[in-house]
């Protein structure tokens, strides 16, 4: 699927993948794919969000505190490094190896996985692209995906942030409408 995705939204998840790793989250929620869009320079999604007034900075507290407050703490993946030293495997001597011979950050154990919601709106990035008549996959669609899912602690960001999916949706699609004329 991640092959009909244009360069800007491959960045944007890519970048949602090293907000979990950086914030010490084993998971890519609805909340890491916002902070990866929002972090994403010269893409619609994130001149749309920015020019909503939503800064990477500020969406990055939010999602920290709201999940605080779902008592979802970062672990770093600390509970499948443990699992790994218990069967005599050393996490941060690979990590070390790796750093030396690759370059600093080359090795990221555990790779997040996407939870659910994160799912469901990438699976709706592809209906949205669809609707507008688009066989990439943009920053755009994934955005719009997220909102199309309807649930998910981005919306709770968004929400904290002071911006509405109706609004964030009207335009989106007032830029794409923009750009294609």
């Amino acid at each position: 699927m991640f092959e009909f995705f244009t360069d800007r939204a491959k960045h944007a998840l890519t970048l949602s993948q090293d907000e979990a790793i950086a914030l010490g989250h084993d998971f890519i929620g609805t909340e890491h794919l916002l902070l990866g869009l929002v972090g994403t320079d010269q893409s619609t999604a994130g001149d749309v969000l920015r020019e909503e007034g939503v800064e990477l900075a500020q969406a990055r507290e939010q999602t920290v505190r709201i999940l605080e407050a779902d008592g979802i703490v970062a672990t770093g993946g600390q509970p499948a490094k443990d699992a790994l030293s218990a069967l005599g495997i050393d996490v941060e001597e690979i990590q070390r190896q790796a750093d030396t011979n690759f370059g600093p950050g080359a090795f990221q154990y555990p790779r997040p996985a996407y939870a659910p919601d994160a799912r469901k709106a990438l699976e709706h990035t592809l209906s949205e692209a669809r609707a507008l008549g688009q066989e990439k996959f943009g920053t755009e669609h994934i955005l719009l995906g997220m909102l199309a899912a309807g649930e998910g602690r981005g919306l709770k960001v968004l929400g904290a942030l002071k911006v509405t999916p109706r609004s964030l949706r009207a335009a989106v699609h007032a830029r794409v409408a923009e750009d294609a004329s």
